[in-house]
Order: structure tokens, then C-alpha cells, then sequence
């Protein structure tokens, strides 16, 4: 019985496109080069007003104008004026203000996710709705009733009206409590629920558990919370102008636009370099824990 032989001939694709070399500058711009030169611009786009208010905080001429030409002049006279000035005394407020919501938010943020997440209680859904209706409008908007609220509260409570720091703190807390308590309620319910059993198994309570367990699990997001709480309360402006009004419980950016409110005798030299000096603790803090930001919120945007 014959045997017949097929030979396979290998059949090539007569394609007439040239073959692209992936070492070619063309290939690189169109893959990765776009990317960097995207990158390039968003960069100089930033850096350009920063190396503007720099130029402008070593001109001892305290006219933006006059800054016009980057660093023309090199002077540190408007760092020095700031030691005749109160801004240390303001910066100290801020710092103290920013800290006390920072840590006041974490407390009472983890307390309600906590609450909300493990237990199931009257009014637990209708809370939840609340919250979600309520962060859905600036707290700017509310300026208004809240200084009337202050002014009559300053009545009863003088340690909780107009022109006081702890007033202030407890506005930035109700603003900031539910935008995280959302954030945190998310993370809570990422962590499995028989961590709990087990622990009440071992004999213990629930503020035990709270404390030794779920905190040090949620220590990325807590994280995460205080900073975005400081930074958020470090440099605000509105609510502060309106319930502060003594110029020794100034924050920082009220007294920073007091040397710039009026066009007459407006120091923009001095104004650029208390501005340069206060964003010092937000620029560290923020380099400092931003490897807990991307972590953080992705593992909060999770919906319960």
C-alpha cells in the first residue's frame, strides 16, 4: 500500500505594512513618549504660581509687579517682618485648631462607622440616609444660621458663641462627621464579622473589641482621615472669618488676608511669605502619609 507524502509549506502573510521598530523615536512617542510630555506640562503648570509667590516673598518691594521679573531681587526683609507681626500667634491657633478636629472627627467618625456597621438598631437605615442627604451640601452655605446660632448661644454658653476657638471646632466637627463616617463605614464592613465573634467568644465586650481590634485594623483609613480633616481645616477661610472676629484668635488665613484687604496699604511680599511658611506643615504631613491616601480611600469606596 503506497504512502503518499504531503509536504507543509509554511504560508507567509503578504502583508505589504511595514514592520515597526520598537526601538524607533516614532514607536516611543506614540506608546510612552505622549505620557511624559503630558506629565512635563501638568508639572510646569503647577510649579509656575509657586515659583511666582517665592519670587514675590524674597522681593522686598511688597508689590506683585514688582516680581514680575523672577527673583530680580533676593531679600529676606519680609520673613523678618513677620517676627513684629502676630503670625505666629496665628499660625499657633490654626495648628491647634486643625489638630483638635483632626483628632475629634477620628473619635467620633470611627464611633458612628462602628455603631452603623455591627449593629442593627431602630432608625439605623434612616441615619445612614441622613448622612448622605446632609454632606451633599457644602457647609459654607450654612454660614449664615450658623453665626446667628453662635451669637444666641454665646448667651447661655459664652465659651460656645462668637469669637471663640472651641465654637469653631465644634462647627468643623458637625461639617466633617458624616462625609467620614461614610468613609470609615465602608472599611469597617471590609472587615469580616467573625473577628468579632471570636473575640466575643474569648470573653470579650464590645468596647474591647472596638478598641483593640477594629482601630488597629482600620489604622490606614483613620490615617487618612486625620489628614484630609487637617488639611481641609488648616487653611479654611469662610466660617472662620465669620465666627472669629478678635484679631488674637485669628487663624492663619484670616490674618493673611488682613495684610492684603486693603489695595492701599496691601504688602504682597509679606503676605507671599507667611503664605510660603504656612503651607510648610501641610506640604510635610501630607508627604509624610500620602503612601496611606490611595490605600485608604479605595479601601473605603466600598459599598456596605
Amino acid at each position: 500500500m503506497a504512502t503518499q507524502v504531503t509536504s507543509k509549506t509554511p504560508v507567509t502573510a503578504n502583508t505589504d505594512e511595514p514592520v515597526q521598530n520598537k526601538h524607533s523615536f516614532g514607536f516611543w512617542l506614540r506608546e510612552y513618549g505622549w505620557r511624559h510630555l503630558v506629565g512635563v506640562v501638568v508639572v510646569i503648570y503647577a510649579l509656575v504660581p509657586i515659583i511666582y509667590i517665592i519670587s514675590a516673598s524674597l522681593n522686598p518691594g511688597g508689590t506683585l509687579t514688582g516680581s514680575n521679573q523672577l527673583f530680580q531681587k533676593i531679600d529676606f526683609e519680609n520673613y523678618q517682618r513677620l517676627g513684629g507681626t502676630r503670625f505666629w500667634h496665628w499660625m499657633g491657633n490654626s495648628l491647634v485648631i486643625a489638630i483638635s478636629v483632626s483628632v475629634g472627627t477620628v473619635l467620633m467618625a470611627a464611633a458612628a462607622a462602628y455603631a452603623f456597621s455591627r449593629f442593627r438598631f431602630t432608625g439605623r437605615r434612616v441615619g445612614l440616609t441622613s448622612l448622605l442627604i446632609i454632606q451633599m451640601f457644602p457647609q459654607m452655605l450654612a454660614f449664615v444660621a450658623i453665626f446667628l446660632l453662635l451669637l444666641n448661644l454665646g448667651d447661655v454658653v459664652p465659651i460656645l458663641g462668637v469669637n471663640s476657638t472651641l465654637a469653631l471646632i465644634a462647627v468643623y466637627l458637625g461639617g466633617a462627621l458624616g462625609v467620614n463616617t461614610f468613609l470609615l463605614y465602608g472599611f469597617f464592613n471590609t472587615i469580616p464579622k467573625e473577628l468579632d465573634e471570636a473575640a466575643k467568644i474569648d470573653g470579650l465586650s464590645h468596647g474591647q473589641i472596638y478598641w483593640q481590634i477594629i482601630l488597629r485594623l482600620a489604622a490606614p483609613i483613620l490615617s487618612v482621615v486625620a489628614l484630609l480633616s487637617f488639611i481641609s481645616t488648616f487653611g479654611e477661610f469662610v466660617i472662620a472669618r465669620v465666627v472669629l472676629q478678635q484679631e488674637e484668635n485669628w487663624t492663619v488665613a484670616i490674618g493673611l488676608y488682613s495684610w492684603v484687604a486693603s489695595r492701599l496699604d496691601a504688602n504682597w511680599g509679606q503676605f507671599a511669605a507667611g503664605a510660603i511658611i504656612a503651607s510648610i506643615p501641610i506640604l510635610l504631613l501630607f508627604l509624610f502619609l500620602q503612601k496611606y491616601i490611595v490605600g485608604g480611600l479605595t479601601a473605603g469606596a466600598v459599598k456596605g
